[in-house]
């Protein structure tokens, strides 16, 4: 069955993680995704293991069911040539800033102009009205300037970035949402959009959810962060043999807590009576879980409270998450033959569908895999083409 997106046409102009990996989510639910890509080819090509040149593991993991196509966007004929490949798709996805697409003339009216319902959604550092618009950004300056960073600071007094591009994947799943809604919108209206999706104002607006806490307030009630998130206790705790996360949150885990971890004496205490109680004395609260945790080892405390509603769960490694029990029941890790590559690993995709489902149904292409084939199905003539070949604003992958 094809998935949800089937018939949705999408044009990548977006490299490194942040694009990519929100195209691979609209092609995972049935887009058709076609990849522009520079002669040199995204750089995440080049980073990681691999198994041979510009096909290595983050491009793998970030480009699934595209094809690629060849385009030096800078010579007239490549421009040219992708707007006509655009007259006949739904959906636009770049991650330049706005000044390098308006000086490649491949700005939103450019687009328009061949594709009058085109939906142009740009993605990149800042939006284009602030003092900030024109700077580039990658994941750690995001990661700085959102106060992502400075979490780590609250807690441990020094700030860092998170060992995760956090900024590139929460970014990406705004521009997954964002370019689905206008296509709902288009639906309705018969009207295509130009969107921005820029990530400084994607990342304020994730960390402050929970974060603006006495800042909600004009004036201020107290300081920005949610206090339980800020004790240097909050983190895996140590049992006899290992690692253990429980969070006896609610009053009810409170109760049961304490009951199969023969703790009644913190019932009793008023410091932990109720969930507000707990949070306003996080830091006893965590400690003295801890305290109770290291007497058994993470599989007795697993045992215990395994048939109980407490969050309670081992400490996995990222190794060790491919041989998590519950991912290998759910399939989540899949296995295929690539062409080029061999036997490769990647996730399926975390939601189901009844009746659409999302599939891995193509494999990861190599740098202008597909560039003649598309070039075709825009109009060009393989004259046209063979030009492009021949100026090197295109190429064809053996």
């Amino acid at each position: 069955m094809a998935g949800p997106l089937d018939g949705v046409k999408i044009l990548e102009l977006t490299a490194v993680v942040l694009g990519p990996w929100a195209c691979q989510i609209l092609a995972d639910m049935g887009a058709e995704v076609i990849k522009v890509e520079p002669p040199y080819g995204d750089s995440n090509r080049s980073l990681g293991a691999s198994r041979s040149p510009q096909m290595a593991a983050l491009y793998l993991t970030c480009n699934r069911n595209k094809r690629s196509v060849v385009l030096d966007l800078k010579q007239p004929a490549a421009r040219e040539a992708v707007l006509q490949i655009a007259e006949d798709v739904d959906i636009v996805i770049h991650n330049n800033r706005p000044q390098v697409m308006a000086k490649l003339g491949l700005e939103y009216a450019d687009f328009k102009a061949v594709n009058k319902n085109i939906i142009y959604c740009g993605t990149f550092g800042y939006g284009r009205a602030g003092p900030y618009g024109e700077k580039g950004a990658l994941d750690d300056s995001i990661q700085s300037i959102s106060g992502i960073a400075w979490l780590t600071n609250m807690v441990l007094g020094e700030p860092r970035y998170l060992p995760t591009v956090i900024a590139d994947k929460t970014t990406a799943l705004n521009v997954v949402y964002a370019v689905t809604a206008a296509l709902y919108s288009r639906e309705k209206t018969g009207q295509g959009q130009e969107i921005e999706v820029p990530m400084f104002e994607s990342m304020v607006y994730y960390n402050m959810a929970e974060h603006l806490w006495g800042n909600s307030f004009e004036p201020p009630i107290g300081s920005a962060g949610y206090k339980r998130l800020m004790s240097h206790h909050r983190k895996p705790y140590k049992t006899k043999d290992g690692y253990i996360a429980i969070l006896p949150y609610l009053d009810a885990h409170w109760e049961k807590f304490c009951e199969l971890a023969d703790r009644a004496d913190l019932l009793e205490d008023k410091r932990f009576t109720t969930l507000s109680d707990r949070v306003t004395n996080i830091d006893d609260t965590y400690d003295e879980t801890a305290k109770t945790m290291v007497h058994k080892t993470t599989q007795e405390w697993l045992d215990i409270f395994g048939s109980t509603s407490v969050p309670t769960n081992a400490v996995n490694t990222l190794d060790g998450l491919l041989d998590d029990p519950h991912l290998k029941e759910v399939d989540f890790w899949q296995e295929s033959d690539h062409p080029t590559e061999g036997r490769i690993r990647m996730t399926r995709f975390p939601v189901t569908f009844s009746e659409t489902p999302a599939e891995n149904r193509r494999h990861q292409p190599k740098l202008g895999e597909h560039s003649r084939e598309i070039l075709r199905e825009a109009g060009l003539s393989d004259e046209q083409i063979d030009a492009l070949i021949a100026s090197r604003a295109t190429l064809q992958a053996d």
